[in-house]
C-alpha cells in the first residue's frame, strides 16, 4: 500500500512538471481530454513519448489473438496515466487514428493491468504496424483478460482518449 502511495506521489509530481510545459518537445502521440483533473481547466493533455515515459515504463510479455507467438510490449501503465490526471471513475473512450472507438471502464486501470504500449518487440510501432500506441492487457498473466470483452478493449493505432464521467 505504501509503495502504491509513493508511486502515485512520484507520478503526480512528474505530471505536474510536465503539465506546466506549453507544448510537448516531440511529436504528440496521445491526447487526453474530458473529465480530467480540475486544474486543467478543461484543456486537453497532449503527451509525447518523453512525457509518457516520465509517468513510468512497464514491459509485459504476452501472446495476443492478433499476433504470432509471445510478444514483448513496452509502454506506460494505464493506471499511472489516470492517477496523474486525477481520474478515479467513469469510462474512457479510446479512439484510434481511423476514428474507431472503444469504451473502457476506469476500473480496468489497475497495477499489473493494461499498458499503453509504444514499442513491440523492441521496436517503435508505426501506424502500419498497429501504432503509434496500442492498449495491451497482459492476457497471459491474468486468465480473466482472456475474454472477448477484454480483447475488444485492446485498441491499436490509439491516439486519443476522452474521459467520460
Amino acid at each position: 500500500m505504501l509503495r502504491h502511495l509513493l508511486l502515485a506521489l512520484v507520478v503526480l509530481l512528474s505530471f505536474a512538471g510536465m503539465a506546466a510545459a506549453l507544448e510537448p518537445a516531440g511529436p504528440v502521440l496521445l491526447t487526453v481530454d474530458g473529465a480530467i483533473a480540475p486544474s486543467r481547466d478543461g484543456r486537453a493533455v497532449r503527451l509525447d513519448r518523453e512525457m509518457m515515459m516520465s509517468l513510468g515504463v512497464e514491459t509485459i510479455h504476452t501472446t495476443t489473438i492478433w499476433t504470432e507467438g509471445e510478444q514483448t510490449f513496452t509502454g506506460m501503465p494505464l493506471v499511472n496515466l489516470l492517477d496523474a490526471l486525477g481520474v478515479s471513475s467513469g469510462t474512457l473512450k479510446a479512439v484510434a487514428v481511423n476514428d474507431y472507438a472503444v469504451e473502457i471502464p476506469v476500473t480496468d486501470a489497475v497495477e499489473g493491468g493494461p499498458i499503453i504500449a509504444w514499442e513491440r518487440n523492441g521496436s517503435t510501432m508505426s501506424v502500419r504496424d498497429k501504432g503509434p500506441l496500442w492498449l495491451v492487457y497482459p492476457f497471459d498473466s491474468v486468465p480473466a483478460y482472456q475474454s472477448e470483452v477484454i480483447y475488444s478493449r485492446s485498441i491499436w493505432q490509439l491516439d486519443r482518449i476522452t474521459v467520460e464521467p
